[in-house]
Formats: structure tokens, C-alpha cells, sequence
């Protein structure tokens, strides 16, 4: 059977990839699962995605990219496949952001709000003016748009604010500056004081946008617009094959090398006015093989605070510690009678651990070699 017959049976391993990616999304628009976990599917399928892009779409990118006359086809077939991504990839964005609506709005009926910079009362208001001068006033760093050649030093693990700002002085011309969302510092959620039985918690974002006049202050701006941004790096290693360094080096160097690839993607608040999209696209310098996608206001909702309410997410199963794997001897005489066989995370994991210690302080052990995968 011939290559393009097989090829009709068999999907492309990223496509494939997309599809699989597609389902953790579906698992957080199901009504049955708790809210609390639909939040956290929806921040495993954005956090999947970034990923997908640093490493399979940079490699793809790569090959579309590559000059050798012998890999025309190569060439060919990776910007085939880079257009079938980016189609996928903007019909389940907009899944993505139809879910977070969904989501929120539920959270709501169950007394969980999730509030903008522009649902917050007076109250709120001195509360967040308060978090600003004692958590993030030093952490946040405007930087002038026109001071900026080139976004190649900006980490691509955080969120970005593009703000325009405005003089009194209709006349006057807009100035535009950046600012990295201090997520690592702060957590990317603020939680206000809870009132009348209500939990109040606000995206980090609209803290900042509530703070940007005591971020530009004695600077007569008057008015203060504030859109996310996030963009994705070509993060594929690069392994040195220079024979004169070893391969720890190697590998350190790659390593390395990750935080300094090409921007590749980027992803943006859709109500960004153009002028300012179009400062944040040239600092970025994209090309034609890149993705520009436009999407809703926040980005990320990893570590959502529970508020305490345990029952919106799935109850806890503690793992259980087989007895034959519990004993008070040597868990090597436990294997040595017959195989054992744990299943995580069903299964406590600290018999692996044990087997480990045993392992490492008994004398007739040479070497300990394990895989391990995401564990």
C-alpha cells in the first residue's frame, strides 16, 4: 500500500496532539464535574498549549523555515500542517473562552465572584490600594514602548500589560508603556476580604489596572487603558555537538538556550486598540509562519483559590499502603518471594520510596537506574 494511501488511516502526531488536548477542554465544559475542578481543566489545556507551541510548533516552524533544497517537501509539508494547527488551535480558543464565562458565572451562584477592576466598590478599592504599596509597589517596572528595540530578554512564563496613556490635553499624543505581571511574587489571583458571606477575588491584572495611577504618578496622565498580553518562545534545545565539551555541558547550554528562542505566538486581549497591538506585534517580530491570536481579557487560571469550599471539587481519596509492602523487614524479601505491583496514585508512592532508601544504604546494591515519567 502506498504512502498516500496509509497516510488516509494515520493522523500527524501534533494534530493528534491537538485532538488530545481538545479533551482536557471538553472535561472542563461538562456540567457534572465540580466547578472548582473545571477551572483547573481549563488551566492544564492553556498551560498544555504553551508548551505544544515552545516545542512541537518551534520544531515544525524550524523545518518550514529550513533553506536546504533536499527538504522541499519537509518544508512543504510542515507549513501545511503549522496552517492545520492554527485552524484548530482558533476554533477551541473560542471553546476556551466560552467556558471561562461559563465557569465564572457559576461561581457566582455559589457565592464566588470573580470581579474586574471595574465591579469594585470604594471598600475593594482601599483594600487593593493597600495590597499595591505593601506587596507590589518595587515589583512592578514600566518600561517606556519607545525605549524597547526588541521583547528577546522578557521571560515568556508571565502575563504582560500594554498600557496606553493619556494627558488631559486632548491634543496631546498617547505615550505607551509595558508591564510584567508580578505572577511569581503575588500568585496570579487576589483574594479581597469576603463580605455578607460572599468570597471576593480579583485576576492580578485588574489589581494592576486599579493601581496604574499610582504607577504613573506626577506624570499628569489622566487616562489609563490596560490590555494582556502573553506570547510563546521557540523553546526547543539545542544541542552543542562540539566534541571538546561534555555532555552535562551540552545539555546546560540547551537548557539555556530555551529562554532566548524567537517569539512564536502570541496572544492577546482582542479589545487592544490597533495602534497598540501593533507596537506590541512589532516588539515581538513575528513573522508570517507565527501565531496571532486574539482572545478574551485574562490569560492562565492555574492555582485558583478554593475559598475554602471543598465541595466544589472532586473529595480526596488517600492513596492506600499495601500491607505486603508495609512490613517491618526488608521489602526486598517481599519482592523476592514474588513480584509487586503498585498503581499510583491509588497506591501510596512511599513504597517506591522505601525500596529507594533500602536500596541506597545496602552494600551489595551497585547502582540504582529508574524511568520516570512526570511523577
Amino acid at each position: 500500500m502506498g504512502d498516500k494511501k496509509l497516510s488516509r488511516y494515520y493522523l500527524d502526531r501534533d494534530i493528534s496532539w491537538m485532538y488530545f488536548n481538545r479533551r482536557i477542554l471538553q472535561e472542563a465544559c461538562k456540567e457534572d464535574v465540580p466547578l472548582l475542578e473545571r477551572l483547573a481543566f481549563l488551566g492544564i489545556y492553556s498551560n498544555n498549549l504553551d508548551e505544544f507551541f515552545r516545542v512541537r510548533v518551534a520544531t515544525q516552524n524550524r523545518i518550514a523555515e529550513c533553506n536546504d533544497r533536499s527538504a522541499l517537501r519537509e518544508r512543504e509539508n510542515a507549513k501545511q500542517l503549522i496552517k492545520r494547527i492554527a485552524k484548530l488551535n482558533g476554533s477551541y480558543s473560542k471553546d476556551y473562552e466560552k467556558a471561562v464565562k461559563d465557569v465564572t458565572e457559576k461561581l457566582r451562584g455559589e457565592n464566588i465572584y470573580l470581579i474586574s477592576d471595574k465591579e469594585a466598590d470604594e471598600e475593594q478599592l482601599g483594600f487593593i490600594r493597600s495590597f499595591y504599596w505593601e506587596k507590589l509597589n518595587g515589583f512592578i517596572v514600566p518600561v517606556w514602548f519607545s525605549a524597547i528595540k526588541q521583547l528577546d530578554s522578557e521571560t515568556d512564563e508571565d502575563i504582560y500589560l500594554a498600557v496606553k496613556l493619556s494627558k488631559e490635553n486632548t491634543n496631546a499624543t498617547s505615550e505607551y508603556a509595558l508591564l510584567e505581571l508580578p505572577v511569581s511574587v503575588c500568585g496570579r489571583f487576589v483574594r479581597l476580604p469576603d463580605k455578607d458571606g460572599k468570597s471576593f477575588l480579583m485576576y492580578l491584572d485588574d489589581v494592576v489596572r486599579c493601581c496604574l495611577s499610582l504607577i504613573f504618578n506626577g506624570l499628569d496622565y489622566v487616562r489609563f487603558e490596560a490590555y494582556s498580553f502573553k506570547f510563546t518562545r521557540d523553546a526547543e534545545m539545542e544541542i552543542d555537538n562540539d566534541l571538546r565539551n561534555g555532555m552535562l555541558q551540552k545539555i546546560s547550554k540547551g537548557i539555556k538556550s530555551r529562554k532566548k528562542g524567537e517569539p512564536l505566538r502570541v496572544v492577546y486581549d482582542m479589545e487592544m486598540p490597533k495602534d497598540l497591538l501593533k507596537r506590541v506585534l512589532k516588539k515581538l517580530n513575528l513573522d508570517s509562519l507565527d501565531t496571532v491570536l486574539g482572545g478574551g481579557r485574562y490569560k492562565d487560571l492555574m492555582h485558583f483559590p478554593d475559598c475554602g469550599r471543598k465541595d466544589l471539587k472532586y473529595p480526596l481519596w488517600p492513596p492506600i499502603l499495601k500491607k505486603e509492602l508495609s512490613v517491618s523487614g526488608s521489602i526486598f524479601d517481599e519482592i523476592h518471594k514474588k513480584d509487586r505491583f503498585i498503581h499510583v496514585p491509588y497506591h501510596s508512592f512511599d513504597s517506591f520510596i522505601r525500596i529507594l532508601q533500602e536500596a541506597a544504604v545496602n552494600k551489595q546494591v551497585k547502582g540504582i537506574k529508574i524511568t520516570l515519567y512526570r511523577l
